[in-house]
């Protein structure tokens, strides 16, 4: 009669660990269920107060279901435990699989509650540096300006940079200010050379270009400075004077600039200094003269 049963595939048959454990479930729930149906029983036959009954009634079902619940979990306890286990297991093995994902997410969670920056801005993360025309969940796409830091001409070259990158890499955002900027770039001159002259000249240079919005520049700062807390910067153009080697004296030039006349301004600024002025050695120094050989006399 039960000749079937032999041919069914060993997946099918259950075993008789998980027979005991339905057993016990379906004792559990009857008990439970006729308890509580005594249990109710009475507190209807000998409590009079409605209110009394009613509250006797619901915390009898609510205690019934607490004690059915701690017995599953009695019974279907270590296969509750084996399914934990399995369940780690497999979260482990999704996030180690989606790693780099969840990175890319968190940035751009990141990203976007700190502001760091906006669609337009001018931004370096390592060495990608370029003005952001896309941002997604994933990725932020910009337009590459270089090669280098002191570059500001777009290379025609689009990146798509990944959003982990803004979890343990910083942000450089070159449009903090969106409306005037300032600029900086250095010229190096030897010691010998007339670097006085080409300071003056770097100088009167810079003012004669920024004149005609340096006092917008300055309302415009003092507002930013006044809206974040911040110290106004002084605004005037500026030429300081660095020391990196012995022989080398350098000259870093500081000036505000309309947005996106950065490079415009480097360049018109040095065409016109070095065209009008030649800021070589009036002197040249003086070779060594070597000393002339003397003849030695054979006796």
């Amino acid at each position: 009669m039960y000749e079937w049963l032999d041919t069914l595939p060993a997946s099918v048959v259950i075993s008789d660990s998980v027979v005991r454990l339905l057993l016990s479930t379906a004792i559990l729930m009857v008990v439970t269920l006729v308890l509580r149906a005594l249990v109710s029983r009475l507190i209807r036959q000998k409590v009079n107060s409605v209110e009394l009954r009613r509250k006797w009634l619901v915390n009898s079902r609510n205690g019934f279901l607490l004690l059915m619940l701690l017995g599953l979990v009695m019974i279907w306890g270590e296969e509750l435990r084996t399914l934990a286990l399995s369940i780690v297991a497999i979260a482990v093995a999704f996030v180690v699989a989606t790693k780099e994902l969840i990175l890319c997410v968190i940035g751009s969670i990141i990203k976007t509650g700190s502001r760091s920056f906006n669609l337009g801005d001018r931004i370096q993360v390592k060495d990608f540096r370029g003005d952001v025309i896309d941002q997604s969940l994933l990725t932020t796409t910009i337009l590459e300006v270089g090669p280098g830091k002191h570059v500001h001409q777009r290379s025609g070259r689009v990146v798509v940079i990944p959003n982990a990158l803004f979890v343990s890499e910083p942000v450089i955002n070159e449009s903090f200010t969106h409306e005037y900027d300032f600029h900086v770039f250095t010229v190096p001159f030897k010691r010998r050379d007339d670097w006085r002259a080409a300071q003056a000249a770097f100088l009167e240079s810079a003012n004669r270009h920024c004149a005609p919005y340096l006092e917008a520049v300055r309302q415009y700062m003092t507002r930013i400075g006044r809206n974040r807390g911040l110290e106004t910067p002084s605004v005037n153009p500026r030429v300081t004077i660095q020391t990196p080697v012995s022989d080398e004296i350098h000259l870093v030039i500081r000036f505000p600039t309309k947005a996106g006349q950065r490079g415009y301004m480097e360049q018109t600024i040095l065409t016109e200094v070095f065209a009008n002025n030649d800021f070589l050695a009036a002197h040249p120094e003086p070779a060594t003269e070597a000393s002339a050989p003397t003849e030695t006399s054979l006796s």
